[in-house]
């Protein structure tokens, strides 16, 4: 087990290193930062002392160097558009994020399995046939045509929910909280809803796949030769085996969730870090936008990492041969 997780921890340090690499070398191409900052009435003079105040006249490879050396001790540098710390940038946008995420990936977790245990059991009834079909749509529609979508119905049409912004938010120390206020609870909605309908269709069709390929295994029919009751047998025996791959899934679109939460902030006007990325992608913000893939790419890692340490706790077939081949 501990040979297991430093394995996994010497691959995490490469992949991280990996993507620092390729995000600080493709957003050297994507436009000229000091041209942004000092628009094209500047002079020579001021273009040279710039560049030289932001260390972009040195080799890449120091660049670089010097751009993970900091990023160790969590210091990203200077946003080139805001003259703050990045590393302050993103705290004051993680709780956003994070607060918008975890509602989505709830709701997807708590639906999506509810949904796919209902339309394995009752494969026949009207119900099940709507969520099905409601699934396709989940899965078909884009994102942002979603949410566009729920803007139009709920905020225009009905005007029950705000269409942009975050409400009132409490502070909580650094933390900052829509939760324990009204509006802050009613901004949640039509976001987490536009993010995790799409994570919620897909574990749906997952849970009902792997719920009726188990009903069909010779021990839930000795189960039932045994007497238990319908109960006893969906939810004591199959679901708790279709759960097993559902893990994997949800841990990695939980990762997903995080990362793709761009698209649903950018239409909501969400202050998350996935608006500060695309703020920075439009202005050339390079130490911006590679503190956020980097940031992405590790919380994908320690998600990895996670799922992979809970199968091996859920699933007793991975202990067992793991101790026959240690033997």
């Amino acid at each position: 087990m501990f040979a297991f997780v430093l394995r996994r921890i010497a691959q995490a340090v490469l992949v991280m290193l990996t993507v620092g690499f390729i995000a600080f070398a493709l957003f050297r191409f994507v436009g000229d930062p000091v041209l942004f900052m000092l628009g094209q009435d500047a002079t020579p003079e001021d273009r040279e002392r710039v560049t030289r105040l932001l260390g972009l006249d040195q080799p890449f490879y120091v660049q670089y160097a010097k751009f993970v050396g900091r990023a160790v001790q969590g210091d990203f540098g200077l946003s080139l558009r805001q003259v703050q710390p990045v590393s302050r940038l993103f705290v004051e946008r993680l709780p956003a994020t994070l607060e918008l995420s975890f509602a989505a990936a709830a709701l997807a977790l708590v639906a999506g399995v509810g949904m796919g245990v209902y339309t394995a059991l009752r494969r026949d009834s009207w119900l099940s046939q709507a969520l099905l079909a409601l699934s396709l749509v989940g899965v078909s529609l884009p994102t942002f045509l979603i949410g566009i979508l729920l803007i139009l119905v709920f905020a225009v049409m009905l005007g029950w929910l705000p269409s942009f912004g975050r409400g009132e938010t409490v502070a909580l120390g650094w933390w900052s909280t829509g939760l324990l206020t009204w509006s802050g609870i009613k901004s949640l909605i039509l976001p987490a809803v536009t993010l995790g309908l799409f994570q919620m269709t897909l574990i749906q069709r997952l849970v009902r796949a792997e719920m009726l390929e188990v009903l069909r295994t010779d021990y839930i029919k000795f189960a039932r030769a045994r007497g238990l009751t319908d109960r006893a047998v969906h939810f004591g025996h199959a679901l708790k085996n279709t759960l097993v791959p559902v893990i994997t899934i949800t841990g990695l679109q939980l990762g997903a969730i995080i990362a793709f939460a761009i698209i649903t902030e950018t239409v909501f006007q969400w202050p998350g870090m996935g608006l500060l990325f695309i703020q920075a992608v439009g202005f050339a913000d390079v130490p911006v936008m590679a503190a956020y893939l980097c940031l992405i790419a590790l919380i994908f890692v320690v998600i990895n990492l996670a799922v992979d340490l809970l199968y091996y706790a859920v699933d007793p077939r991975l202990r067992i041969d793991r101790a026959a081949a240690a033997h």
